[in-house]
């Protein structure tokens, strides 16, 4: 399936290196990952760190997962083996970091996650989740309701 520890090495290279291309394939726009979030079809991964969750609030319904973190490459694919009956994306703040994990993710072989490339604030991709006036909770609250075992219910 996936060379995992290539993966991984990657994944610590993303807090490490700005990003300068962007995958296009793929990509999601803000309000209709909040539709497909509501009718229970996707997973969207908040990819930031714990202060940005704070700073802003996450996506309602979105689950925190730090990229900068050693334990993310293995909670995300996680998420992707333990559920396959529904689609998953990634949001940053704007675009970049999403951007950047997409590359990341298609050089090893995965394909099927969806990029939400506008982001929580907007940028060159689009206006925004938080500027578009989606729902948002606290980040403390978006921690609680991460799932232990990473698995929708």
């Amino acid at each position: 399936m996936t060379n995992r520890r290539s993966f991984l090495t990657a994944l610590g290279a993303a807090a490490l290196f700005p990003v300068v291309a962007q995958a296009k394939l793929g990509v999601l726009g803000a309000e209709d990952a909040l539709e497909n979030l509501d009718d229970g079809s996707l997973i969207l991964i908040d990819i930031r760190t714990p202060q940005e969750w704070h700073e802003t609030g996450v996506a309602k319904g979105a689950w925190p997962l730090d990229m900068t973190q050693r334990d993310f490459g293995p909670k995300f694919l996680a998420v992707l083996e333990r559920n396959p009956g529904r689609q998953v994306a990634i949001i940053c703040r704007t675009g970049n970091r999403s951007g950047y994990l997409m590359d990341v993710l298609a050089k090893n072989g995965i394909t099927h996650v969806l990029d939400v490339a506008e982001g929580m604030a907007g940028g060159p991709n689009g206006k925004g989740w938080i500027p578009l006036g989606l729902p948002v909770v606290t980040g403390e609250a978006a921690m609680k309701s991460l799932p232990a075992d990473l698995v929708a219910t």
